[in-house]
């Protein structure tokens, strides 16, 4: 059934990637992990692929493509190394993305090029030190001053911190109005105030780099306000039901991993004079892992061909809350069948057990999003 929603057009883009990733990112993938340090030149060969402003017109630098297209890359990516998939993910969906759909024809002209060629990498700024699940409780502020926004504040757990040129930042411009009162902007990182407070140090997605930002009387002009002034809380909104999407892809992309390593090994290891994978226990956690990553793609590629014409709050939660869990029940089973193999550094098991975790945590909890789902179905 997924294959059914995929043109000719969106084969290739798969499968270009899929090559382009084994090629570049298998060799040096586990290095990544390892060393806990993103390569620089990667954002440059990802955009020389043309993948980087995905959804993006092309007359802004971008390959026109839809967010299925997204989900189709980022998934390929996540294959070889998460890491890089999540730092694609923040870059291509949350940042690049973001300020095409809520720009003004000069900020789009302004930032969109070259973040679509990999000059600059982009981020997202959204959670808080005391603001993860509760996006709306931010406390970073932005106050009016002349032609400018002053913002102070802080933000935690940013993806792409240490490497970003340019952020989409929300900040309370009205704090007495609650969530009425949230506004975002791009923020560059030469602007006078901003700074990394600290890299942090994660057990997965290494090498993907996180960061605690400080804003310490950042003068941002107004003309570099996203979106109606105190209108931030709608853009956050629409922004995570894209972002769930699309994050999704990188689930899948995990678990298809793994099942294609258990696989592959259970054809070859043989214990007791025959190949494991002909035992009917390790066929059934086979089948059983098979069916889980195809039932997750399906779900994950009809919702993002549904947000191009439909809100999908509950759809959007759905995908990554199911895609999430089972990339992580998908990767502990192919650790499993790997048996002592599967717990050694050698392979690369461990680094996808690690990496699927993320995915129950990041872009809104597994509880959050089970939340979500129950009161769409309520209303």
């Amino acid at each position: 059934m997924p294959n059914d929603l995929l043109t000719d057009e969106h084969r290739l883009l798969r499968d270009a990637t899929l090559a382009w990733a084994r090629k570049e990112l298998g060799p040096i993938a586990d290095d990544i992990d390892r060393g806990d340090e993103f390569p620089p030149d990667v954002f440059r060969k990802l955009g020389d692929l043309g993948v980087l402003g995905v959804t993006v017109p092309r007359e802004y630098g971008g390959a026109g493509a839809d967010l299925l297209s997204g989900v189709l890359v980022i998934e390929q990516l996540a294959r070889v190394s998460a890491s890089v998939a999540l730092s694609y993910g923040a870059h291509a969906n949350l940042c690049v993305n973001n300020i095409y759909a809520n720009g003004s024809e000069a900020q789009r002209r302004a930032y969109l090029p070259k973040l679509c060629s990999g000059e600059q990498v982009g981020a997202l700024a959204l959670t808080e030190p005391d603001a993860g699940s509760d996006a709306m409780g931010i406390r970073t502020t932005a106050v009016a001053d002349g032609d400018d926004f002053v913002l102070n504040g802080s933000k935690m757990f940013i993806t792409n911190g240490t490497i970003a040129g340019v952020f989409v930042l929300y900040a309370k411009t009205s704090p007495g109005k609650g969530a009425k009162g949230i506004t975002a902007f791009i923020v560059e990182r030469g602007f006078a105030g901003f700074s990394v407070e600290r890299k942090l140090d994660k057990w997965g997605h290494r090498g993907s780099p996180t960061a605690e930002l400080r804003l310490d009387d950042v003068r941002v002009p107004r003309a570099n306000v996203l979106g109606p002034v105190d209108a931030g809380a709608g853009i956050m909104m629409r922004g995570l039901d894209s972002e769930r999407v699309f994050l999704a892809g990188e689930s899948v992309g995990i678990g298809a991993e793994a099942l294609a390593l258990a696989v592959a090994y259970a054809r070859e290891r043989k214990q007791f004079g025959q190949r494991i994978g002909d035992f009917q226990l390790v066929q059934g956690k086979l089948a059983d892992m098979f069916t889980q990553v195809e039932a997750a793609r399906a779900l994950v590629y009809r919702t993002a061909v549904l947000a191009e014409s439909a809100p999908v709050h509950k759809e959007a939660a759905a995908a990554i809350l199911f895609a999430a869990e089972m990339s992580t029940r998908v990767a502990l089973d192919a650790m499993q069948i790997h048996g002592g193999y599967g717990y050694l550094n050698e392979l690369p098991l461990g680094r996808l057990v690690r990496d699927a975790k993320l995915l129950e945590i990041g872009a809104g909890t597994s509880e959050i999003r089970r939340l979500i789902i129950g009161r769409e179905l309520m209303k």
